[in-house]
């Protein structure tokens, strides 16, 4: 992985293929490259570490003409991030240029096939092993590059999004896809000329179309230039026809809007997001929620014994709120799982368990493979998401999409709370069908909901003093997150925000258990953060500041508006309004998001593409 860019038409590919990398940046990567063929038949290879500036500067005095192109961000998996290393890799003949997204299990094995059979390796990477098959598969079978790619993948154990050119042939692009999304763009130029986009996912495509096809898995496209639609075929030899959709996404959300970076830009969007998030679900004067996912399948939701929710990373930290409320609300035992340790168990799965996949990106592998394994089991697969499309959205049987808008920073924030509120809005749905709840209650508890993204605006307007203290944490080498109930997975959260893009190591921690273990960790110059609204165990955590204060720990506090106790036990505090407790972590976890990203700007980190991480993990 990580970024895949293509273009064939009547237009110069090289500016295309640029522009496309830098909108693919988000993803996080570690290398970049481009490959073209140019009108005089010559097949050439750019490649650069680093950002893609560094390629653009590589480029400057090459030879970039050419109306067909492909090119790749790189997230090192087989080999460290080099210029060997990176993408596109050619053929030993230097006939096939190949970028690629995903693992290719067997490579080795492969490898070791090709290598018998004469072919030499200049990277460490399954990516050259895999256009080396593909070559082979082309001059053994004595058949054209389409075909000699349907039969390479038979061969082929992992997940792979791929682009392929062929000097011989100036005139196609082939593709394929399997558990790594892929997406073709239809467009067509001021002359009328079809020509065709490829993306890893939408990013580098909406500036030029909103029409896509979305590749399937198992499937291989072939986009030949001046042809009216891509002609796919999938591995079992089956033609497709293609399914053309149109993109639900504007240009001007890839933009900063004036903001230093995407990630202070969507830390202030939440308002907007939750509304639109909210909007259509919640009925204002009836007081109802309606999510289509629950009403189309009312019967498994009344009679599901319990809810299993596979998510990894900040999806997990949602994931535990929604398992609160849930429980709380509709009266099902809910189980969190991390997606990476589910898909690698043999997990007690009835066929009356509803299993929910909770993914930003709904690419997520981890994710991806543990639906998977409970749809083998008989489970009724849920997924909630916020790209439309994607491969989650696909493989479950219902959903809710969190419409919080594309997330272009790579450690999440608005995406965070928007899985939140839809994970509460399917518990106050399953609540209404179930009874569980008496209408005063599910009234209040839709009302309060409503009122949270006013709530979250003012806690953004009241805290903007953050980045006037953040520089005094710089040198720290440690944080401790704390708080109970609704408010310890804010405290993962937090901490993880923190090491994201600070890379300041900290540790989230429920409050009570601090006393187990992490209070040996307390002294003068380490910074504890509590979440302690006045709701809850409020007491329970004064107790718990009073345990760090005793022991000269820094006390920062999330605390409720006019709260004096928590905050003259303070050395910082932050202010959120007054909300019930289980919509406490909405709020709460807006200035861990502001403290972490000032910190980070303090250190002068990268906070949208922070080291060695990327947006849409598509491997293990």
């Amino acid at each position: 992985m990580c970024g895949i860019v293509g273009y064939i038409g009547e237009q110069q590919a090289y500016p295309v293929l640029i522009k496309g990398l830098h909108r693919l940046e988000y993803r996080g990567y570690d290398s970049a490259g481009v490959s073209m063929i140019t009108p005089q038949g010559d097949l050439h290879v750019y490649k650069a570490t680093g950002k893609v500036s560094a390629l653009e500067e590589k480029c400057a005095p090459e030879d970039t003409t050419g109306t067909i192109g492909i090119a790749h961000t790189r997230w090192a998996t087989h080999g460290e991030p080099n210029t060997v290393n990176a993408h596109p890799h050619r053929s030993e003949s230097g006939n096939l240029s190949l970028v690629h997204n995903g693992i290719i299990e067997n490579y080795k094995t492969l490898r070791a096939m090709l290598e018998k059979k004469g072919y030499s390796f200049s990277s460490e990477t399954d990516t050259e092993v895999l256009v080396q098959l593909i070559e082979f598969t082309q001059k053994n079978e004595k058949c054209d590059l389409f075909t000699a790619v349907q039969r390479a993948l038979k061969n082929v154990v992992g997940a792979y999004a791929i682009a392929i050119l062929e000097k011989e042939h100036p005139d196609r692009i082939v593709c394929a896809r399997k558990g790594s999304p892929l997406v073709i763009g239809v467009g067509t130029d001021a002359r009328g000329h079809r020509e065709f986009y490829i993306g890893s996912d939408a990013t580098p495509i909406i500036e030029y179309t909103n029409q896509v096809i979305y590749l399937k898995d198992e499937e291989i496209a072939l986009m030949t230039r001046n042809s009216d639609l891509p002609e796919i075929i999938n591995l079992a030899n089956v033609h497709q026809t293609p399914e053309m959709h149109t993109l639900q996404l504007s240009l001007d959300e890839l933009e900063k809007g004036g903001y230093p970076h995407f990630m202070l830009k969507e830390i202030w969007e939440q308002p907007n997001a939750l509304r639109t998030c909210i909007q259509g679900r919640v009925h204002v004067q009836a007081k109802d929620v309606r999510l289509s996912g629950i009403v189309e399948h009312r019967e498994k939701f009344l009679n599901a014994r319990r809810i299993i929710i596979c998510a990894c990373g900040t999806s997990w930290h949602s994931a535990l709120i929604g398992k609160y409320f849930i429980e709380e609300a509709a009266q099902i035992p809910v189980e969190v799982e991390y997606a990476s340790e589910f898909r690698y168990r043999n997990p007690v799965i009835y066929p009356d368990d509803i299993v929910i996949a909770v993914s930003q990106s709904g690419e997520t592998a981890d994710t991806l493979a543990a639906i998977q394994l409970a749809e083998q089991k008989g489970a009724f697969l849920y997924g909630i998401c916020n790209v439309i499309g994607s491969s989650i959205a696909r493989a479950t049987h219902s959903g809710t999409y969190i419409h919080v808008g594309p997330e272009i920073g790579v450690a999440s924030t608005k995406a965070f709370t928007g899985q939140v509120v839809t994970l509460c809005l399917l518990g106050l749905a399953i609540a209404k069908e179930k009874h569980t709840l008496s209408d005063e209650m599910f009234h209040l508890l839709v009302d309060e909901l409503q009122s949270i993204p006013d709530k979250i605006q003012w806690t953004l307007e009241h805290n903007q003093n953050i980045d006037q203290f953040a520089q005094m944490f710089t040198y720290c080498r440690n944080f401790l997150f704390l708080g109970r109930g609704y408010n310890y997975p804010v405290a993962l959260e937090g901490a993880l925000k923190l090491k994201e893009i600070s890379y300041i190591h900290a540790e989230g921690y429920p409050a009570a258990e601090m006393k187990h273990g992490p209070i040996a960790l307390v002294d003068g110059e380490m910074p504890c953060v509590f979440i302690a609204p006045k709701r809850g165990m409020y007491d329970k955590v004064v107790s718990n500041i009073q345990e760090i204060k005793s022991r000269k720990g820094k006390i920062i506090s999330v605390v409720t508006e006019g709260d004096k106790t928590v905050s003259d036990m303070s050395d910082y505090t932050f202010v959120i309004p007054d909300t019930r407790d289980c919509f406490v972590p909405l709020l709460a976890v807006v200035p861990l998001q502001l403290l972490s990203y000032y910190v980070a700007t303090a250190k002068g980190r990268n906070v949208d593409q922070p080291r060695n991480l990327a947006k849409s993990v598509t491997v293990e």
